[in-house]
């Protein structure tokens, strides 16, 4: 299907009943994001006099990426309808994904100037876009800035990176001081803690207070846990192996997917992360079709509730089974169809409130025939998705809908009315998802037929005058010749 036409059909879907658009930039909450989690050096190299010892053809290394691409692509990601991007860390490292910090105080050269990154944060907040930044503190270089003269700070990782020990008072204010003069110069709207696992649970309480204090910023965390204080949110626990499992081809096990959807509001979810490998090696090693898995698993996760996070690269199947495999440059020129699903899906999460944080019902599940409703006081949505070898069927009950309704997919174009037993009956081909909307049943368009009626009555009186004019320039062609 092509894009126009599917956002035709959903901004019209959408008319339907009114809906209040997304909050605006400074309303938002945590939950009214969408993040796209990016790592600078792979996405799109614009600045050559940055590459300082650069090899595409090498995976570990540098490939060129820098805040200037960033800033000249970024209408792809804005055009998708993410709301935050998650850029990685960008201080001076020693790898190209940033984690292995030299130096708090100085950004990585790679990467670009002050000034573009300034001018990157300015773009995304012009384009109604948040930016958030990564905090690494467990994985550092050996020659890191504290190094040397605080060794005590410090424990040594078995690969010979450095951790440091944020239970230590001195770390922690050394830390608070670094990281906050770096949000006082650039005006970043969230952070992420890399390796929370390792970190002191006492500095995050006060590392997030502080921060806050200097401006309303999200802190979130990288890995998954439990509720932690002092986090905005947190990676859903076993959210990524559920929904893999369910989706890496058709006839899965989706019976952990009811518990999921009914656990996850508040929570970060993904399907895969940039930590390890990719949800397209899955789907690989199980013979499914990425396309066609990638597009059922997405409309799991940008319809269910909770905040999502979708990788760099996510939208044209990137694959990869580790580090560094997984972290390919960005390929933008590539097929649609699967940036388009990813495109309307984000559009009606972004228009629809009951998506992002309205209440949710799991309707049925079996053998990969999972059908759900996100809804609130003001509109309903029905999630049906077939991840199963042959068509499915599920006839709603009018007490889960209300009678005399319709139901409009977004997707297949399908129109759901209520049957002579009350009921909702709706049917999916194989490997289909849809998307419905929930509105009173319209019937028959009576002003729109009168106005084809009318419509018909004055097309055949101009055909009608059409046949006297003609018929009687017959006739006094005829009076001449005699």
């Amino acid at each position: 299907m092509k894009a126009k036409w599917l956002v035709s059909v959903l901004i019209g879907a959408l008319v339907l009943s009114p809906i209040e658009p997304a909050a605006a930039a400074e309303e938002r909450s945590i939950e009214d994001e969408i993040i796209y989690d990016v790592l600078v050096d792979r996405y799109f190299n614009k600045k050559i006099d940055n590459d300082f010892e650069v090899s595409a053809q090498d995976p570990a290394a540098f490939s060129g990426g820098d805040f200037a691409g960033l800033s000249d692509q970024m209408m792809h990601i804005k055009d998708m309808g993410f709301t935050m991007m998650s850029i990685g860390s960008v201080f001076a490292t020693s790898t190209y994904d940033g984690k292995t910090v030299l130096d708090y105080s100085q950004l990585e050269r790679h990467f670009g100037t002050e000034e573009e990154l300034q001018a990157l944060i300015e773009q995304s907040h012009k384009e109604d876009m948040k930016v958030m930044v990564d905090i690494p503190t467990q994985s550092l270089s050996a020659d890191h800035a504290w190094a040397a003269e605080n060794p005590e700070w410090f424990t040594k990782n078995e690969d010979g990176t450095l951790a440091l020990d944020t239970s230590n008072a001195e770390v922690q204010k050394q830390l608070v001081v670094a990281i906050g003069d770096f949000i006082k110069k650039y005006e970043i709207d969230g952070l992420r803690l890399v390796e929370t696992d390792k970190v002191d649970a006492e500095f995050i309480e006060i590392f997030s207070s502080e921060m806050k204090n200097i401006r309303d910023i999200y802190l979130i965390n990288d890995q998954e846990s439990e509720g932690i204080d002092g986090m905005d949110a947190v990676v859903l626990p076993d959210a990524e192996e559920v929904l893999r499992n369910s989706y890496k081809n058709f006839d899965q096990d989706s019976s952990g997917l009811p518990e999921l959807i009914e656990e996850s509001s508040g929570d970060l979810i993904r399907v895969d992360s940039l930590l390890g490998s990719r949800f397209t090696a899955d789907a690989v090693a199980e013979r499914g079709f990425p396309p066609t898995r990638w597009r059922l698993i997405m409309t799991q996760l940008l319809t269910m509730p909770g905040i999502p996070v979708v990788q760099y690269g996510s939208e044209t199947a990137m694959n990869g089974s580790e580090l560094p495999e997984s972290h390919q440059i960005m390929d933008l020129a590539v097929e649609e169809e699967l940036i388009d699903h990813i495109t309307n899906l984000n559009s009606l999460r972004n228009s629809s409130e009951a998506m992002r944080t309205g209440e949710t019902e799991v309707l049925h599940e079996e053998d990969g025939w999972i059908v759900y409703k996100r809804f609130n006081e003001e509109e309903m949505w029905i999630v049906a998705i077939n991840n199963s070898s042959s068509t499915k069927s599920i006839s709603i009950p009018a007490s889960e809908i209300g009678s005399d309704k319709e139901m409009r997919g977004l997707f297949e174009s399908d129109v759901v009315r209520q049957e002579s037993n009350g009921d909702y009956r709706i049917t999916l081909d194989r490997e289909i998802a849809d998307t419905f909307h929930v509105t009173e049943e319209r019937g028959l368009n009576t002003a729109y037929l009168a106005a084809l009626a009318v419509l018909y009555v004055l097309f055949m009186f101009f055909i009608w005058l059409v046949w006297r004019k003609g018929k009687q320039r017959k006739a006094d062609g005829a009076v001449k010749n005699k």
